[in-house]
């Protein structure tokens, strides 16, 4: 078995004591490859710092985190551009639009969510989206822009069947990490109307920890209880799990 986290945060302060040793244990089990998105300029250096320390294995993204924008959103914009220029990223993101914590600056969230669409579509990456309580938010404004070869993940994706099915329509992934291992989550009632070829699997460590660990710091080597979980809602072995996602993943990042 071979898993690939697609969304985790593993240059995050609450790993700062044992971050090594963490990610060392998750590929002792079977976890291959680790996706890191970007939240905003502060934490591009942490983030380097980790893909440098574990090359080919944690995979830096560049993009400007939704809760990050304010009135400095152009300065910030303009570091993901410089980021994106150099190369060296598998992805936009963490990029998108949260309604959830942060509504002072949504024209300016519409703004960045566009730009960096539009970076993405030129250079060929993917985006990885976070969108709470903001998804058909998000999937308006990609009909708006009007980019055939944009495609990406919606991280974190905790929304409706009818949501999944136009983000598959669109050509997009659905994220699928520990809420589904949640009992009242829903997404075991969504999964088996959805296509695993549509899915990736991901931590978003050290948030979002799937049961029976909820409540405590989440942990890169988690996702195999994603994994566990999905298998069951979907009635196969863990190991095919294992291999269509990874696949999906592969494909998706072009790794």
């Amino acid at each position: 078995m071979s898993l690939i986290d697609t969304h985790t945060h593993l240059y995050s302060k609450e790993f700062d004591n044992d971050r090594n040793d963490l990610i060392r244990a998750a590929i002792d089990g079977s976890v291959s490859t680790f996706l890191m998105p970007d939240i905003d300029s502060k934490w591009t250096a942490p983030m380097l710092e980790v893909a440098n320390t574990f090359p080919g294995i944690c995979l830096p993204m560049s993009g400007l985190h939704p809760c990050s924008v304010n009135e400095d959103y152009k300065s910030e914009l303009q570091h993901v551009e410089k980021n994106l220029a150099k190369g060296g990223f598998i992805a936009v993101g963490e990029m998108g639009i949260d309604l959830y914590w942060e509504k002072s600056f949504i024209k300016e969230q519409d703004i960045a969510f566009e730009t960096q669409c539009r970076w993405a579509a030129e250079l060929s990456l993917p985006v990885a989206l976070h969108t709470r309580e903001a998804t058909d938010h998000a999937i308006r404004l990609i009909h708006k822009l009007n980019l055939p070869s944009l495609t990406g993940v919606f991280h974190c994706f905790s929304g409706t069947l009818e949501e999944a099915q136009e983000i598959i329509k669109m050509g997009f992934m659905l994220g699928i990490g520990g809420v589904v291992t949640y009992k009242n989550g829903g997404l075991d009632k969504i999964l088996p109307q959805i296509p695993i070829k549509n899915i990736v699997l991901e931590t978003d460590a050290p948030y979002l920890t799937p049961t029976p660990h909820r409540g405590k710091r989440n942990e890169p080597v988690y996702i195999k209880l994603v994994a566990e979980k999905v298998a069951a809602v979907y009635g196969i072995d863990v190991n095919e799990v294992s291999e269509v996602t990874s696949s999906n993943a592969r494909k998706l990042f072009k790794l």
